[in-house]
């Protein structure tokens, strides 16, 4: 199998550069997962201008659909990163372990989860009780749209780290 090198600064396009400069201005590094998507002269710029751009979701919404997604994908990089992140956006250590065994305490959480699990798992496809109670929770058709753009975003980055095994540079997440 080939072996995957997370690029440094230097090994990657000008564009790649600033934005490793931005990077490391925001977050005080650069993740190695955005490194090895430096690999693509245009990955980076693309993939982030995709994850930041606005959604009906709130940061924690996404957090949690960003672990329950990493973890059913099997993606340790993601789980470490978004155990970190989700703390940032105000979940406790229960609430996120809740989380990666796909529940929550929180009936509209819960909603979420159970249906970003539900598809994440049934490639698309989901069960009819999880799509009802969803939007019996108060979640609207703009928000199950979100939630698909947000199962996508966070696939991508799962399947990049599943394949390339780059080094976490996160704490790593727990086995549970």
């Amino acid at each position: 199998m080939a072996t995957f090198t997370v690029p440094t600064r230097d090994q990657v396009s000008e564009k790649n550069q600033a934005i490793f400069d931005n990077l490391n201005k925001a977050l005080g590094f650069v993740p190695n997962l955005y490194a090895t998507i430096a690999l693509s002269k245009n990955g980076l710029e693309r993939f982030l201008a995709y994850q930041n751009a606005k959604t009906s979701l709130t940061n924690k919404e996404k957090e949690a659909v960003n672990l329950i997604v990493s973890q059913i994908n099997g993606c340790i990089y993601c789980q470490s990163a978004h155990l970190v992140l989700g703390k940032m956006n105000g979940f406790n250590d229960d609430q996120l372990s809740e989380i990666r065994h796909g529940k929550s305490s929180d009936g509209k959480l819960n909603s979420l989860v159970a249906l970003a699990a539900d598809i994440t798992k049934n490639r698309g496809n989901a069960n009819d009780y999880n799509v009802d109670a969803f939007f019996v929770q108060g979640y609207t058709q703009e928000n199950l749209v979100d939630l698909i753009l947000q199962i996508s975003d966070k696939t991508a980055m799962n399947y990049l780290h599943n394949l390339t095994k780059v080094p976490v540079d996160f704490p790593l997440a727990p086995a549970i």
